[in-house]
């Protein structure tokens, strides 16, 4: 049974950065993204390897749209250095920021869930129009 005091904090790299900017402007505080003012250690056009480290180090949970950074193998070693948890949004068709937000917000509490399940990282979800699952992290 998932603790109620369990509140993630996400981050959205910049191929999310729309999905980011929306929920935060919707009201939410507990999205961060590149460039934004609560996450001065992370300005747009951070390598992805360097918002890595800043990811993992705060146990942020990462949303991105980017499907080959979990096999590149400079980022897949971040991955597990610095235990990223991240959840992929993906569909066979590139999604409007809208219903990222649309399909994220429809999954937010299972993906919640699975966080308090797989606790510290490195993992990997994906999230598509036909629901959540893990995916390993593996080369290539």
């Amino acid at each position: 049974m998932m603790s109620s005091a369990f509140s993630p904090v996400y981050f959205t790299d910049e191929n999310a950065l729309g999905l980011g900017k929306l929920l935060r402007r919707s009201g939410r505080d507990d999205i961060v993204y590149p460039g934004h003012e609560d996450l001065p250690e992370v300005p747009l056009g951070a390598r992805d390897v360097e918002w890595m480290q800043v990811a993992g180090a705060r146990g942020f949970i990462v949303l991105t749209r980017d499907r080959r950074i979990r096999t590149r193998p400079a980022e897949l070693a971040a991955y597990r250095e610095f235990g990223v948890c991240s959840v992929w949004i993906g569909a066979k068709r590139d999604l409007r920021a809208q219903d990222q937000v649309e399909l994220f917000l429809k999954h937010e509490d299972r993906i919640r869930r699975a966080a308090a399940q797989l606790g510290a990282g490195p993992w990997a979800l994906v999230l598509g129009l036909s629901g959540l699952r893990q995916i390993a992290l593996r080369e290539g």
